[in-house]
């Protein structure tokens, strides 16, 4: 069962507008060559301001081209992210420019090491498939920063990884990393270890080096994430619908653009619009407008054909804390009956204020609840138990019976940071609220981090690529 909130003309007049917003407003695309791909294919094009608006009939022509399911695969092919089939993923942040050691502690900047010890830990997480860098280290130069952190994330996990990408030069590189780990360019094509987000500006723009890196990306047909995150009351109208219309129309324009390079580049539709605190200047990660966006851009995505990927699971709360597991559990549990396909970035202390593991061991807890939450019921002989229910009688007990042995284990969610001790227990276990559960396991965790199951042939060859890439990327800059 789906939910929703929209209905069929709702999806219907969101698309309308939206194509209409193209057609009479059009958008700014500051790159020459996807300019010169819209004029040859019938677009308007203003040359000297960079907008390009897009005939009605050309966005329905080009939405229809993308790709709409693909899978993503760990340096271990066993490990995989598949979307447009109905699985749900779930992956770490990109990459935070702060740090968190501990809740208490002040925001430091990130480091790579933080990167290293993140991807790490983060693979010891049976919730999370896909491996996010958690850090931006800006003590590495933005030129050669993504492949490096990428380097170090291959070497320290077998999962799928996400990070951010930068420019032309650098993904040039990252297809050819690629190519290394998979051991040629058809094997690369055929299994993707990790993809870039495509990110519009809101309102209405696209960034050159977003568009210009996918130039290199589609050499190996690589997916993409398209995401703007427009903001109600900011960089988006003051209205659900008004915000939810200008995203949608930011996203066709970016799947125009795809297509345009490369007939067939596999897309993920990213509905991940928030809306914008007017007391405290803030986004909002975890209010209840995040629960609508997520119901009502999954539905969008999915009007369309596309996997879905929605902001939901996150929070605006600095600690794992009540208010975090009441925002994540409100914003994600929607989503996923919605039937999104992503949810992410899990690791965030408050609105990208610091990447934080204490945190991300909390959403690992709720998307374990939430999963079971939504759990496939079995209704059979076995299930039914009408011949247990018969031999125990009325005022009985089951506590006792073989049944009650056999399926407790797999028909009870049990906890490893949610408390349901007695009062007594409790106290004399400590008296740990979940803030304080949450920093024993990741101490835990880190105490105990499993060691790099890389090939050392292979780690040494990425050593050697990377040294190259770096090099010759600083030559240029």
């Amino acid at each position: 069962m789906k939910i929703s909130i929209l209905e069929k003309e709702d999806l219907d007049k969101i698309h309308q507008n939206s194509v209409q917003i193209l057609e009479e407003v059009g958008i700014f695309i500051p790159h020459q060559d996807i300019l010169k791909l819209f004029n040859e294919s019938g677009a308007f094009v203003d040359y000297k301001s960079n907008i390009v608006r897009i005939p009605s009939e050309l966005t329905k022509d080009l939405i229809q081209k993308p790709k709409k399911s693909f899978t993503i695969y760990g340096r271990d092919l066993s490990f995989k992210a598949e979307f447009g089939n109905g699985t749900r993923n779930y992956n770490t942040s990109g990459g935070q420019a702060f740090w968190l050691d501990s809740p208490e502690s002040n925001r430091r900047y990130a480091t790579l090491n933080d990167t290293v010890v993140a991807t790490r830990f983060t693979n010891t997480i049976k919730e999370i498939n896909i491996i996010g860098a958690m850090a931006d280290p800006h003590e590495i130069p933005i030129e050669y920063r993504c492949i490096e952190i990428a380097s170090e994330m291959i070497k320290n996990t077998n999962k799928p990884i996400t990070f951010w990408f930068y420019d032309r030069d650098s993904a040039r590189y990252l297809v050819d990393l690629l190519k290394l780990i998979r051991g040629g360019e058809k094997e690369a094509e055929k299994y993707p270890l990790y993809y870039p987000l495509f990110e519009p500006v809101s309102p209405l723009s696209f960034p050159f080096n977003g568009i210009d890196l996918l130039f290199e990306t589609v050499k190996v047909n690589m997916p993409v994430q398209i995401g703007p995150m427009a903001q109600m009351g900011l960089t988006a109208p003051m209205s659900l619908a008004g915000t939810m219309v200008q995203q949608n129309a930011e996203i066709l324009a970016g799947i125009c653009i795809t297509q345009l390079i490369k007939e067939g580049m596999p897309i993920c539709y990213g509905g991940i619009c928030h809306a914008f605190d007017m007391k405290t200047m803030q986004i909002i990660f975890g209010g209840p407008e995040q629960a609508i966006f997520g119901i009502a851009m999954t539905q969008m995505g999915k009007y369309y054909g596309f996997p879905v990927y929605v902001n939901s699971g996150l929070t605006n709360a600095l600690i794992p804390d009540a208010q975090a597991g009441l925002e994540c559990v409100s914003t994600l549990l929607p989503s996923i009956i919605a039937g999104a396909d992503i949810f992410g970035h899990m690791g965030i202390a408050g609105a990208d204020q610091a990447a934080s593991l204490d945190m991300l061991i909390l959403q690992a807890e709720i998307i374990s609840f939430v999963e079971s939450i939504v759990r496939n019921v079995k209704i059979g002989m076995d299930s039914l138990t009408f011949d247990i229910i018969k031999n125990v009688g009325p005022k009985g007990t089951f506590i006792n019976q073989k049944h009650t042995r056999k399926h407790f284990k797999k028909e009870l969610w049990f906890p490893t940071l949610l408390n349901r001790d007695s009062h007594d227990n409790w106290i004399k276990k400590g008296k740990n609220s979940i803030l304080q559960e949450c920093r024993k396991k990741k101490e835990e965790i880190l105490k105990n981090l499993p060691q790099k199951s890389i090939d050392p042939n292979l780690e040494n060859e990425i050593n050697i690529f990377m040294k190259k890439a770096k090099k010759e990327l600083l030559q240029k800059s």
